[in-house]
């Protein structure tokens, strides 16, 4: 796999209820910047958002936001960015996102987050990009996705090599090695975890 420069992260512009998703957001955030890995993301200051783009800031790291012009206010722009880019639509703001990444991190988040997260696995799964595609199952936050995503698989609506294109990770600290080793080959492992 190439160098990885820019991760983008998709995850919700709201805290959630368990304080444990902002400080987990926040410490993958530290991890991007200590390690010198770029963040792109939504440009929001709030929730999630917020949370792992300061994380990244105070170490220095790189974050680029991807923000459209008709949530500036909304979502409320980060002013402390490094690169704020302003765009028109949702469309361009994910297409955006995808052509400044090398691999995509899913965190907790609603449905905007899963539309993103929907988005780049049909794409993978298109044959339109193998970037690696890793969720964060926060305190089991992801297992409903991860029991649908196998009954997609075991009711024939979905190949279990398509379902394997994401990776599941509860900590920040294997997700580097996890990319570095991405295969689309090698990725079947939580279909047969209990996890799921």
């Amino acid at each position: 796999m190439n160098q990885i420069k820019n991760i983008a992260v998709y995850c919700g512009s709201s805290p959630g209820l368990d304080p444990y998703y902002m400080t987990a957001a926040y410490e993958l955030g530290e991890y991007l910047g200590s390690n010198q890995i770029g963040l792109v993301y939504g440009g929001a200051s709030v929730g999630l958002m917020g949370a792992v783009a300061n994380g990244c800031l105070s170490k220095n790291g790189s974050v680029t936001g991807v923000l459209p012009k008709f949530l500036k206010k909304k979502e409320i722009e980060h002013a402390g960015l490094g690169q704020l880019i302003l765009v028109e639509s949702m469309h361009e703001r994910k297409l955006k996102m995808f052509d400044l990444s090398d691999a995509f991190v899913v965190l907790p988040g609603g449905l905007g987050t899963m539309e993103e997260f929907f988005e780049v696995i049909t794409w993978s799964q298109l044959g339109l990009h193998q970037k690696p595609i890793i969720i964060f199952n926060w305190l089991g936050f992801y297992n409903p996705l991860l029991t649908l995503m196998q009954n997609m698989v075991t009711s024939g609506f979905l190949k279990k090599e398509n379902a394997a294109l994401v990776q599941i990770l509860e900590t920040s600290k294997d997700l580097l090695q996890t990319i570095q080793n991405y295969s689309p080959s090698n990725t079947e492992k939580w279909l047969s975890e209990d996890n799921v």
